[in-house]
């Protein structure tokens, strides 16, 4: 189990599938408990406890400095500790290091009211999802280009290989169809529709998830390190464009759990 796996496993502990959901309106990690903050720190060990000893400003100046694992085993230990391991204070500098560099940022992270340590945690496993949805097929603007295996009449069309002209861009639409635009020498007019095609396994893990476009070479999908997608086959390759600036976020708006 890598950090990020660790950090996720211990994070979801104490914030339930309805927080997590509806992460915008609720506040994870709060007086409220959850199974993470059932246990009690008994009067006689107050005088142990760093929390009682230095008080909530030092400790939160303390638990700024730990690792994001860290801090979410930190939230475990008691309600109190839940309470200020939580804080918007020590999270919203690791959100935004976190989304440093990142092409797309979840929309369920960026949900009105969100607290900034499910922000994060959100982020992190969105960040880890290798299955595409409709929603991020549509809420981004794809880059298109003919890869070098192409017929070289096609990539003589073709900006990315000729230096001329405006890239070619790609618009999946929510009704499933495909469109580019008006200037678009390879595109023609002809209509397009395209399909997410997902094979599960009995243990839940995918067989086969690809997309394709008609009835043309299937899409293999690939994840990228800065959260980016790539649709490709041995024709042409299709990658989401950086959209991090959108306040809303991109893609599904619960996380799959």
């Amino acid at each position: 189990m890598d950090s990020d796996d660790e950090y996720v496993s211990y994070g979801r502990k104490g914030v339930n599938r309805e927080e997590l959901e509806h992460s915008g309106e609720s506040f994870v990690g709060g007086y409220g408990g959850g199974r993470g903050g059932k246990q009690r720190v008994m009067a006689s060990e107050e005088s142990h406890d760093p929390l009682a000893v230095f008080g909530s400003d030092v400790m939160l100046m303390i638990l700024g400095k730990l690792d994001t694992r860290s801090l979410a085993r930190g939230r475990l230990v008691c309600r109190r500790w839940m309470f200020i391991a939580s804080s918007d204070y020590i999270w919203a500098p690791k959100c935004d290091a976190l989304w440093a560099g990142k092409v797309h940022i979840p929309r369920a992270a960026k949900a009105r009211g969100i607290r900034k340590f499910s922000a994060h945690l959100l982020s992190v496993m969105d960040g880890k999802r290798i299955r595409i949805l409709q929603q991020d097929l549509c809420d981004h603007v794809w880059d298109f280009h003919f890869n070098e295996g192409a017929p070289d009449y096609w990539k003589n069309l073709d900006p990315h290989w000729t230096g001329v002209g405006n890239p070619m861009r790609r618009y999946f639409h929510r009704d499933g169809s495909v469109s580019a635009d008006e200037d678009d020498r390879v595109w023609g007019g002809h209509e397009s529709c395209y399909t997410i095609v997902t094979s599960l396994l009995d243990n839940g893990s995918m067989r086969e998830h690809y997309v394709r476009i008609n009835r043309w070479l299937k899409l293999s999908v690939r994840r990228k390190e800065d959260w980016g997608w790539e649709l490709s086959s041995d024709l042409c390759s299709y990658n989401s464009i950086p959209d991090a600036e959108k306040e809303e976020g991109t893609g599904p708006t619960s996380p799959l759990l």
